[in-house]
This record gives structure tokens, C-alpha cells and sequence, in this order.
């Protein structure tokens, strides 16, 4: 696997994305669990017109961000940033940076969600939750890929939150995946396009240190020209309690997978319930 990813850094990120489309395309037709599950997601979320519209793209993008990985891991961060065609919303950053205060970005599963927390690495120190995989080799690679000087991993543990809490204390930034889904004790069942999804609290809890939090993406550019960052504050305060604030984020990310549907991970079961969580109180299950 080491030896793949080095020989797939060489390339350019055009062949990549193109690589990577043809993957897409192959587990989408292989595999009928996925498909159906892609297919369910979308027309849940989007309506069946809408899905339909987005559902190519979408399956292409799946294995474009992972062809795409490589490149941004095995490469010098100075590289790895020089992917990045434009950017919108930089002045929000600037804005908290300025005021002192720390930054908790909120990065979902949409686009190329690796190449912003590298892009922040390369202008101020940054620390990022990430859940270690269950392949020692993976992790391996994820961890060297991500060992930036102002890029520090943290793990979804408690050692993991109190370096999070401890950067943000420093006036310093935090990135997450608000989307994933976290282990019993770690979430609530909330409404995510209208549907219950077992959704972190972590997020919201990191939103109430007064912390200025940013919605962030890196959307893909055709053609494998690049990336496109996207920085923006949340369209509504996040205000409430704990599960108030949560809900609030789910409906921010829909805001931003509205925006670019043909670029969220579709395939990643939201809406599993993990072992030991009890069902939520609709009965609405994933897909089997």
C-alpha cells in the first residue's frame, strides 16, 4: 500500500481525479450494498430529481478524494498548497485571528476536506480530531501525511479533546468533521435532512468556549485543475443548549451539501446507529 500511494503521488492531479472517477464508477457498479445505500441517501436528502442530477457526480467524487489523498499527503506542505486555485472567505480567519480569539472550523465530508486544515497549517498552528483507522498501516500514512510543523492531530478520546480545548484556550484554531459518526455516549439523535442521524455533540460543546466557528470545504475543481477553499461563518448564531446547537450544525452542513451535493461522501452511512446506541425515537432506520 505504501508503494501505491508513492506511485500515485507522481502523478498529476488531473490523472488522479480521472483515476479516480473510474474507481468511483467500479465500486458503484460492484458493489449493490453501497449503491443502494448512495442511491437512498441522495433521494432522502435531495428529492428524487434532484439526486438523480447530482448522483454521477457524486459517485465520481468518491473516488477522486481518495486518489486525491496521496498527493496531498506524500508532498511538502508548500506543494500540497499549491493545489489550491482560490480562495473565498479568508477574511473571516483574519477577522478571528485579529480579535485574538480561537477558531473551531467545521469541515464536513464534502470535497476535499484534507486540504484545508493543510492550507491553515501553512499560515498558523491548527490541531485536528481524527479517529485513528483500524489498519496500523493506514494510520501510518495518515499520520506522516498530516505531520505538518503547525498541524497537530488529536485523537477522538478525552486526551484528544483537552488538546482542543487547551489550543482554542491559546487563541489558536481546531478542525473537525462535524459529520461523522461518533460512538455511544458521544452523540444525540438529531435531524439531518430530516431524518434522525446519531450526530456529535463535540462540535456544539467546542462552539460554547466563545470560539468564532467557521463552516469551511475545499470544493474540486473540473478537470482536476485544483481546489476552490471556501470560508464562511454559520448562515444562523449557534445558540441553545448542548443539543440546540448541535441540531444547528447539521442544518449548516446541509446548507453547504446543498450548495455542492455532487461533492458530499454520500456513501458514508449517516444514519447508522452504532453498537450499544439505542434506536432514535422515530423508527427510521439506514438502509439494510
Amino acid at each position: 500500500m505504501r508503494f501505491l500511494f508513492r506511485l500515485l503521488a507522481a502523478l498529476p492531479l488531473p490523472l488522479l481525479h480521472a483515476l479516480g472517477s473510474a474507481a468511483g464508477w467500479l465500486a458503484y457498479l460492484c458493489s449493490p450494498t453501497y449503491r443502494r445505500h448512495l442511491r437512498a441517501f441522495m433521494a432522502q436528502a435531495l428529492g428524487e430529481e434532484s439526486a438523480h442530477a447530482a448522483r454521477g457526480d457524486a459517485v465520481a467524487a468518491a473516488g477522486r478524494m481518495v486518489f486525491e489523498l496521496p498527493k496531498i499527503w506524500l508532498h511538502p506542505l508548500d506543494e500540497a498548497v499549491a493545489l489550491i486555485r482560490e480562495v473565498r472567505g479568508w477574511e473571516h480567519v483574519e477577522a478571528a485571528q485579529a480579535a485574538g480569539r480561537g477558531i473551531v472550523f467545521l469541515t464536513p465530508h464534502l470535497g476535499c476536506f484534507e486540504i484545508t486544515a493543510q492550507y491553515y497549517a501553512a499560515h498558523a498552528p491548527i490541531a485536528v480530531l481524527y479517529r485513528p483507522p483500524r489498519f496500523a498501516v493506514v494510520q501510518e500514512m495518515i499520520e506522516a501525511g498530516r505531520a505538518r510543523p503547525m498541524l497537530k492531530l488529536a485523537p477522538a478520546d478525552l486526551s484528544g479533546v483537552r488538546s482542543l480545548i487547551k489550543a482554542l484556550k491559546k487563541g489558536e484554531a481546531v478542525g473537525m468533521l462535524p459529520d461523522q459518526a461518533p460512538k455511544v455516549g458521544e452523540g444525540k439523535w438529531l435531524p439531518f435532512f430530516g431524518r434522525p442521524a446519531y450526530t456529535m455533540t463535540l462540535a456544539a460543546r467546542l462552539t460554547e468556549t466563545g470560539a468564532t466557528v467557521l463552516m469551511a470545504f475545499g470544493e474540486r475543481l473540473p478537470g482536476g485543475a485544483g481546489f476552490r477553499l471556501h470560508f464562511r461563518p454559520p448562515t444562523m448564531p449557534l445558540e441553545g443548549d448542548l443539543e440546540t446547537r448541535a441540531a444547528a450544525i447539521n442544518r449548516e452542513i446541509e446548507v453547504l451539501v446543498r450548495e455542492c451535493p455532487g461533492q458530499y461522501l454520500w456513501g458514508y452511512n449517516r444514519y447508522k446507529q452504532p453498537r450499544g446506541v439505542e434506536a432514535p425515537p422515530v423508527n427510521d432506520s439506514a438502509p439494510a
